[in-house]
C-alpha cells in the first residue's frame, strides 16, 4: 500500500482499531512497494494480484481476497486542475474490509429476499427510497434479492430469510400460505408494518404468533412554553438490552418519524404453540397510544392522554419458535422481527438517524443466526454541511469582508505606533 494514497492514513488507523478488537487475532504488514520490491512481488505472485493499485489482502485459513484503495473510497479530484491533490470525500474502509472478511470467514453469502408486489419501496429503482439500507445489507456480505410471492409455489430453499417493508396492499391468501409454510419450516422473517395501510391477513399472521399490531397512533404532548403544549407524532424510542437483537443498542435512543403503532404482545398465546416472544423496542415515557389518531380536536386528544395508562408501549418485538432461552444452545428455530413502523429503514430517516441501520444489522445476523456478528454497523459518512439564512449569510460577509481585514490592520497600527513612540 503506497504511503502516497490519500486514504493510508485513514487505513492505518483503522486496522490499529480491527487489530485492538480482535485482540491478538489478526497481523498486519504494511508493505511499501517502492521500498520492499522484493516482498511485494513475492505477495503479488501469492495471492496472484493483476493490478497496480494500492490495496489490501486479506488472508484466512488458505482463502483470501482483496479491497483496492478505490474499494474503500470516494476521492474528489476536482482540484487536480488548480494544483490541489485528491482530497477524499468519503471513508469507506470500515464497510469494504468488514464485508471482505465475513465473506472470508462464512464463504457462501446468505441470501435475504425482499418481498415485492404489494406497492413496497421499490428495491432497484435509481431514487430507491432504500438504497443506504440495500447497500449496507451487501455490505454485510448477504446476497439482497426480490422476491414476488405470487410467482412462487413456496418460498425457494436458497432463500435464508424474508423482509417485508411497509406493504401498502394486502398479501392474498396463497401468498399468505407460502409465507406460513416458510414460517413452519424454521424459516425467518423480518417485517416492517406501515400502520396506515390496511394489510389485515399479513396482521392476522402476526397476531397468530401472540404479536398484535394494534389500530391506533403513538403521540406525545410537549410542552412548548407555561401554558403551551404541541402534539408530535414522531416517536422517541429507546433499545431494550435483553434481547441478542439490541443488546449492543441497550438504552441508545431513537426517532420514528411517520406513523407508529404500538404492539400487544401475548405471551399465553405464543407459550401455547412454543413460541417465545420478547420486546425489543419502547417508547419513552408520556407516550400515548391514541384510537382517534385522525381527529384534530386537541381537547380530547389532551384529555385521553391523561387517561392512558403508564405502561411501556412497544414498538418492536421478536419471535422465536422451537429455540433455547439459552443463547448459547444453538437450535434449529423459526424466528420473526416485527416493527410497528416502516419509515424507520429509509433513507430519509437514516441520514438523520444511523440507529436504524444498527438494529437492521442485529435483526437480520440475529434471523440468519449470526449473533456473533451482531455489533454497531459501520457508519456511512456523510459530509458536512452549514445552512445559514439571509441574516448569517450577511453577518458571514461582514466578518469575511470587515472583520478579519481590519485584524492585520490593527495589529500594524499598534506596531507603527510603537516603533514611533
Amino acid at each position: 500500500f503506497s504511503p502516497n494514497t490519500p486514504i493510508t492514513a485513514d487505513l492505518q488507523n483503522l486496522l490499529t482499531e480491527y487489530q485492538y478488537a480482535g485482540k491478538g487475532k489478526i497481523d498486519v504488514e504494511q508493505i511499501d512497494p517502492e521500498r520492499s520490491l522484493s516482498r511485494a512481488k513475492e505477495l503479488f505472485d501469492k495471492y496472484k494480484v493483476v493490478t497496480d493499485e494500492s490495496l489490501l489482502v486479506l488472508d484466512y485459513d488458505g482463502r483470501n481476497k482483496t479491497v483496492k484503495a478505490s474499494e474503500m473510497a470516494d476521492v474528489d479530484q476536482s482540484g487536480m486542475a488548480i494544483g490541489e491533490g485528491p482530497r477524499v470525500a468519503a471513508f469507506k474502509g470500515e464497510q469494504a474490509i468488514t464485508s471482505a472478511m465475513i465473506d472470508l470467514v462464512e464463504g457462501k453469502k446468505k441470501t435475504l429476499a425482499y418481498v415485492m408486489g404489494h406497492k413496497e419501496p421499490a428495491l432497484s429503482a435509481p431514487t430507491s427510497p432504500v438504497s443506504l439500507l440495500k447497500t449496507f445489507i451487501e455490505n454485510e456480505n448477504i446476497k439482497f434479492q426480490e422476491l414476488n410471492l405470487l410467482d412462487q409455489p413456496a418460498i425457494p430453499a436458497d432463500i435464508n430469510a424474508v423482509m417485508i417493508i411497509g406493504p401498502q396492499y394486502d398479501f392474498s391468501d396463497r401468498e399468505m400460505q407460502v409465507l406460513r409454510d416458510f414460517w413452519d419450516k424454521q424459516g425467518r422473517i423480518l417485517v416492517f408494518v406501515d400502520p396506515a395501510a390496511n394489510t389485515p391477513r399479513l396482521r392476522a399472521f402476526l397476531d397468530e404468533l401472540g404479536v398484535k399490531v394494534n389500530d391506533d397512533r403513538l403521540m406525545v404532548f410537549v410542552r412548548t412554553g407555561i401554558q403551551e403544549l404541541a402534539l408530535t407524532r414522531d416517536v422517541q424510542a429507546h433499545f431494550l438490552g435483553d434481547s441478542p437483537v439490541t443488546k449492543r443498542l441497550a438504552d441508545v435512543r431513537a426517532i420514528f418519524v411517520g406513523g407508529t403503532a404500538s404492539l400487544t404482545l401475548d405471551p399465553n398465546r405464543g407459550r401455547a404453540v412454543n413460541i417465545r416472544l420478547e420486546p425489543l423496542i419502547q417508547a419513552e415515557k408520556g407516550y400515548f397510544a391514541e384510537t382517534d389518531y385522525n381527529s384534530d380536536n386537541q381537547v380530547k386528544l389532551q384529555a385521553d392522554a391523561q387517561k392512558a395508562a403508564d405502561v411501556p408501549l412497544t414498538i418492536a418485538a421478536s419471535a422465536e419458535k422451537g429455540g433455547s432461552a439459552d443463547a448459547r444452545v444453538q437450535v434449529n428455530s423459526s424466528r420473526l422481527v416485527a416493527v410497528s413502523n416502516a419509515t424507520f429503514v429509509q433513507d430519509n430517516a437514516i441520514m438523520q438517524d444511523q440507529a436504524a441501520l444498527d438494529f437492521v444489522s442485529g435483526a437480520v445476523n440475529w434471523l440468519l443466526s449470526r449473533e456473533q456478528l451482531i455489533g454497531i454497523a459501520p457508519k456511512i459518512p456523510k459530509p458536512l454541511t452549514f445552512s445559514l439564512d439571509p441574516e448569517g449569510l450577511r453577518r458571514l460577509r461582514w466578518i469575511l469582508l470587515v472583520l478579519m481585514p481590519l485584524i492585520p490592520a490593527a495589529i500594524g497600527a499598534v506596531v507603527w505606533w510603537q516603533r514611533r513612540v
